[in-house]
């Protein structure tokens, strides 16, 4: 593993130094985790939202109440 200097602001190594106490994790540990994965996403929630991204917003002329009336709108034949 490779060695890297960076200087951070107060208030990010504050919360850097307080997530290391919280999860008992060395700050190093902390901040490669923070750059190998999106801001404020743990793993399980990564791997949800990137199976589920492609499909948003991807099917149009649905009606405007499916949320609310499954089971009439989408009915078995």
């Amino acid at each position: 593993m490779k060695k890297f200097t960076v200087r951070l602001s107060d208030s990010l190594m504050a919360q850097i130094e307080a997530e290391s106490r919280e999860r008992k994790l060395s700050k190093s540990d902390v901040i490669r985790e923070r750059l190998s994965h999106p801001a404020g996403l743990r793993r399980g929630q990564r791997a949800t939202l990137a199976a589920i991204v492609d499909l948003v917003g991807s099917v149009d002329g649905l009606p405007a109440d499916l949320s609310t009336n499954p089971k009439r709108r989408l009915s078995r034949r």
